[in-house]
């Protein structure tokens, strides 16, 4: 192979050993099976854009159902899409990751030897072929992408050297992204430990809602698109919520839309409560401005050392807090019960001494948090013009040198 050449997945694997399998239904995997041990499930919940991800949620089962159903037993190099409403998400399954279990709502790619799995996986990726999946996905209230579609994917193929050079440049990228989430992560952990420690002196207790600034966020009206049009202003809906720290917004509103949403902008450091839905309990730190909808709740405070000792706090009492939840079909709090949660306070000086160790931790993460950033967006930039042949790998080798 020495020219570029257009295929199909179908096309692809019909003259290799590559094969595409969609998970166990009920049939053949019963809810009894599930476990909270064992091997993970991989499914529509774990597979985000690029990787997988195991939730506290994510089930689990044993050995002897891996041993019975083998051909749903992932291999490295394997790539796993969504199969019911996320459809454009795919990932790329890692060598450690080998072992784990296809779910039933989860479809399986696996690729011949002919071409490199990573350069596929990371041109499943890129804009067109997310767009081509969502735009031909069945359903109307929910997504679905089923075998015969995902085989129709156009795959543009270089020669077999340039489809791994390009996959070992966007991975370098990845690379250093992991190494800047592993630092925010160790960073915040180590915060943990500082506020588990200085909680044993805590002074004293407080409502939330008189010793902090608590906004609860808004919408601006979706009928008015000039709200939404050219804005400057990060918003945030709740699933940001799932975020531990937010660097990225859902959208960007108009200073018109701050203010006819009547809520307000709310500062780096401070924390993000979702008070409602699939995310009820979460909490996220931002490290950007940013408003939000009407299911989170900003807190912070007027003093920096009191704005990073609440964070903790509030995730520390977030079990309480649901404690006032209510709702059948939906649960929720308001935030009537996020003023009256109470957290532990530190006098001045013991609070001052806090902030001098975990400031610096939370900057680190910070900064690491939007170090990996920039690389995605660098990435993401670079991904289309390398899938494409616009841009080629030599042309760009120093620059990722000095970048990475």
């Amino acid at each position: 192979m020495n020219e570029w050449l257009t295929t199909s997945i179908n096309e692809l694997i019909s003259e290799g050993s590559g094969s595409i399998k969609t998970g166990p239904f009920g049939t053949a995997l019963k809810a009894s099976e599930y476990s909270t041990e064992g091997v993970p499930v991989i499914s529509v919940g774990e597979v985000g854009y690029g990787e997988l991800r195991l939730r506290p949620a994510t089930p689990r089962v044993d050995r002897g159902v891996t041993s019975r159903l083998p051909e749903y037993v992932l291999r490295a190099g394997d790539i796993v899409f969504g199969r019911k409403g996320a459809v454009d998400r795919s990932a790329w399954v890692k060598p450690e990751q080998e072992g784990w279990f296809l779910g039933s709502d989860g479809i399986r790619l696996r690729l011949p030897a002919s071409v490199d799995s990573r350069f596929i996986s990371y041109q499943m990726t890129s804009p067109t072929i997310r767009d081509w999946l969502l735009k031909h996905a069945s359903g109307s209230t929910m997504l679905s992408l089923n075998q015969k579609t995902l085989g129709r994917v156009s795959l543009v193929l270089p020669p077999l050297t340039e489809q791994r050079a390009i996959a070992d440049i966007l991975c370098a990228f990845d690379d250093k992204i992991s190494a800047n989430t592993r630092l925010a992560n160790l960073s915040f952990e180590l915060s943990r430990a500082h506020y588990a420690e200085a909680k044993t002196r805590a002074s004293g207790h407080g409502q939330l809602g008189s010793i902090a600034n608590t906004v609860l966020g808004g919408t601006p009206s979706r009928a008015r698109p000039e709200l939404w049009a050219d804005g400057t202003v990060p918003w945030l809906n709740s699933g940001k919520a799932n975020e531990e720290r937010i660097v990225d917004p859902s959208a960007l509103i108009t200073v018109d839309a701050l203010a006819e949403s009547a809520t307000k902008l709310m500062p780096v450091g401070a924390t993000v409560i979702a008070i409602t839905g699939a995310t009820l309990g979460q909490v996220a730190r931002l490290e950007i401005e940013a408003c939000g909808n009407q299911s989170l709740v900003g807190v912070w405070s007027e003093s920096g050392a009191q704005t990073d000792w609440l964070h903790f706090a509030i995730r520390d009492g977030i079990p309480d807090l649901l404690k006032k939840a209510t709702g059948a079909a939906q649960q929720h709090v308001n935030k009537r019960d996020v003023d009256s949660l109470v957290v532990p306070l530190l006098s001045e000086v013991e609070l001052i001494e806090f902030h001098a160790r975990v400031g610096p931790l939370l900057q680190a993460a910070g900064c690491a948090d939007q170090g990996s950033k920039t690389l995605a967006l660098l990435r993401d930039t670079l991904l289309p013009e390398l899938m494409s042949g616009r841009l080629r790998v030599k042309d760009v080798e120093k620059k990722i040198e000095e970048v990475v």
